[in-house]
């Protein structure tokens, strides 16, 4: 669900709340649907009040930005139930006549197949194919319905294995700040002015771990990971040098 109004975050968090208590009386797991960084810092907003619950965030693969949230604890109960998650492999019917595709291709496909998007994860997309991950309730209309991806005609089919797919190789940029406060970092690996750098905290389109980061003057932490809506998201290195000038030289994992 997109998160359009405060009437929109209630009845999530109602969600969530019920999702967790279920989970808690009935001895059993409950998920989520698949959950954008808007609607996770909902979440991690009122964490501390379901983590007796005990919960577990996924995606279906590392790094992953849209996750599920499985409450229940694995340990109390004595088993295991897991994600309802599967891999979609999209590819061209005939790959020398297929037009290169982006992002924005196939969810725009998706999309006109009336998919609501809490059952599409995140889509790994290579030159010409892309791998889905979405719940496995829709995986078998996916695959029946989603023939054509703008004027490529496509298959799917369920991956038995997500290993083997489009990897996302990251940049890596070196940069100098003069400290790890967030906003400077930002600015300096998306190549922002300052003031642009504000504004995108201000218009809540950043985001720290998966929660969103109101405080630009946060000082981040190597490894975590820093998404900026419409600028794409970088990941802090353990490497942090001082320069003979006194700044800091820091490395970061830029995935545009």
């Amino acid at each position: 669900m997109a998160l359009e109004n405060e009437k929109d975050i209630i009845q999530l968090k109602n969600r969530l709340q019920d999702l967790a208590e279920r989970a808690y009386a009935q001895n059993l797991f409950t998920f989520t649907g698949f959950l954008g960084l808007g609607e996770q810092d909902v979440f991690w907003q009122q964490e501390s009040r379901l983590r007796h619950v005990g919960y577990t965030l996924d995606g279906g693969c590392e790094s992953a930005e849209r996750v599920v949230i499985r409450f229940g604890d694995g340990e109390a109960l004595g088993y295991e139930v897991p994600f309802p998650i599967v891999c979609v492999h999209v590819i061209p019917l005939s790959v020398k006549f297929a037009e290169p595709l982006s992002h924005r291709d196939f969810l725009g496909a998706l999309m006109n197949l009336g998919v609501d998007r809490s059952t599409l994860g995140d889509i790994k997309v290579g030159e010409k194919e892309a791998y889905l991950f979405c719940l496995d309730s829709i995986a078998g209309f996916l695959c029946e319905n989603l023939t054509k991806v703008r004027h490529t005609h496509v298959k799917c089919e369920v991956a038995d294995t997500c290993q083997v797919m489009v990897q996302e190789e990251p940049e890596m940029v070196t940069v100098q700040v003069q400290s790890l406060r967030v906003d400077a970092v930002l600015a300096k690996v998306c190549g922002l002015s300052r003031e642009k750098s504000l504004d995108l905290f201000q218009a809540g389109k950043v985001f720290v771990g998966g929660r969103l980061c109101e405080n630009n003057s946060r000082l981040l932490k190597p490894g975590e990971t820093v998404n900026a809506r419409g600028y794409g998201k970088f990941t802090l290195q353990e490497d942090v040098r001082e320069t003979k000038k006194g700044k800091l030289s820091v490395e970061a994992a830029v995935y545009r």
